[in-house]
């Protein structure tokens, strides 16, 4: 027999279900994610720390839990709404069910809500803090719960994600790369890898000399959860990395992605603001300034650059989205510092932007040459 759950908004809108996954009480920010495929790489993405998903996708868990396509050690996201979980899942590669994924690794979950509706609701009301329960049923209680926790404006969640400590990626490459962990996704690094770097991750902490003393060709600014305005320690390192000789005598190359994106935004001077119900999904039309090619991208993020508020007239706009006209992606007229607010790295998603880590590499190979 299923137990029963209930998940409820801040704003008074109540689905019932039923539990899967671990059993208890979870708290997050709502938001809904368009992908059709790829629960696995969404749940390991530590972008969704302090969210919960809801997947507009009726079906989700038919092919299972593999162990390559984790996109970092465990789930982060908060909690997972699903119209329906799948408990027969076939895939060669499979080594287990979605279900007791989640119950493993302690992520709570309901099936059976009205995924449409609940998007719909969010689509119309903007993202909501909510909770799922699968002990208290009753939606008075769960929605004062909800509206009591704590949401993501203000909050620094980099700290719950990043690495303690610097590690090495891999240990042959042509060009070093300092990788700034902010909630680093793993595909970031194969494609760094695979493009012949040799990749140092350094938590988000690290200082201006704990970065140069590794004595990088390029700096790489990652994804991350949060509040990108709640991080002044890591803002203030990159503004003092900007325009700074690197070990060839050039300027050191800095390439953002979504939070990295964000922070670079800020070191500019420029701000940051919250969008209503954000960007997840793996079917976003993102237009290039230059070329004028769409491309379909992988996005997962709930703030935005403001870049008519960076002071600095040499960043300019590179890249909108087609949706809402918003900032994804901006460069340096005179410095080999740029960023995008979505991933070209996928997983899942298109791969329409792969090509940011060849120009990535690009800049770092004409540098060397000075």
């Amino acid at each position: 027999m299923r137990k029963e759950a209930v998940l409820a908004l801040e704003d008074g809108k109540f689905f019932r279900g039923f539990s899967f996954g671990a059993e208890g009480e979870a708290f997050g920010e709502v938001v809904f994610n368009t992908s059709m495929m790829g629960y696995q790489e969404i749940l390991t993405d530590p972008s969704y720390k302090g969210q919960m998903v809801c997947m507009t996708y009726p079906l989700i868990g038919n092919y299972g839990i593999n162990r390559e396509d984790a996109e970092s050690a465990r789930p982060f996201a908060e909690g997972f709404i699903v119209k329906e979980a799948s408990r027969v899942h076939s895939n060669w590669r499979a080594s287990g069910g979605l279900g007791p994924y989640l119950k493993r690794n302690g992520v709570v979950g309901i099936e059976g809500v009205d995924t449409r509706a609940l998007t719909k609701h969010l689509r119309e009301e903007g993202a909501r803090k909510g909770v799922i329960s699968s002990e208290d049923l009753d939606p008075a209680n769960l929605v004062k719960k909800a509206a009591a926790s704590p949401g993501l404006v203000g909050r620094d969640l980099i700290r719950e994600v990043m690495c303690q400590k610097a590690y090495a990626w891999n240990k042959k490459g042509k060009f070093h790369v300092v990788a700034v962990d902010s909630g680093i996704k793993l595909n970031i690094l194969r494609n760094l890898e695979q493009r012949n770097c040799r990749v140092t991750v350094v938590p988000a902490t690290a200082s201006k000399n704990d970065i140069l003393a590794c004595r990088p060709a390029g700096l790489f600014l990652s994804n991350g959860p949060g509040d990108p305005e709640a991080l002044p320690y890591i803002v203030n390192t990159v503004k003092e990395l900007i325009g700074v000789e690197a070990n060839n005598h050039s300027p050191l190359p800095i390439f953002g992605i979504c939070l990295g994106h964000q922070i670079l935004g800020q070191a500019f001077g420029g701000k940051t603001f919250k969008l209503k119900f954000g960007h997840h999904g793996g079917n976003q039309p993102v237009i290039d300034l230059w070329s004028k090619r769409v491309h379909i991208t992988a996005q997962n993020h709930g703030f935005a650059v403001d870049v008519d508020s960076i002071p600095d007239k040499n960043v300019e706009l590179t890249h909108v989205n087609l949706n809402d006209r918003t900032c994804e992606g901006m460069r340096h007229r005179k410095l080999p510092v740029f960023s995008v607010q979505y991933h070209p790295e996928a997983a899942p998603g298109p791969h329409d932007a792969t090509h940011h880590f060849d120009k990535f590499i690009d800049l770092m190979k004409k540098q060397k040459r000075k």
